[in-house]
């Protein structure tokens, strides 16, 4: 399913029209993301959580020339299944 399906099967689901739902739709990837922005973990009951992941840099190897490479450390969004969802995917 991608963000044009998600919109229309909300839409026909709340009787709602498609403008309406990409506003219901695009004000909840926009609250996740500045939520992420800030640093902040968002947990959704039932279906998990969104949260920003760090990692150092470290040294690491150019697999075409096998020069050595420093690579910086960054930043990752990551996203963890909850207990209920594992449980539903897994029936």
């Amino acid at each position: 399913m991608n963000k044009s399906e998600l919109v229309k099967m909300l839409a026909e689901q709340h009787n709602l029209s498609n403008d309406e739902a990409v506003i219901v739709v695009n004000s909840f990837f926009d609250s996740v993301r500045d939520a992420l922005l800030e640093g902040d973990r968002v947990e959704i009951r039932g279906f998990g959580s969104f949260k920003v992941k760090d990692y150092s840099g470290y040294k690491g190897r150019n697999p075409k020339t096998g020069e050595s490479v420093e690579v910086a450390s960054k930043k990752l969004p990551v996203f963890r299944a909850g207990k209920e969802l594992k449980e539903l995917v897994n029936d």
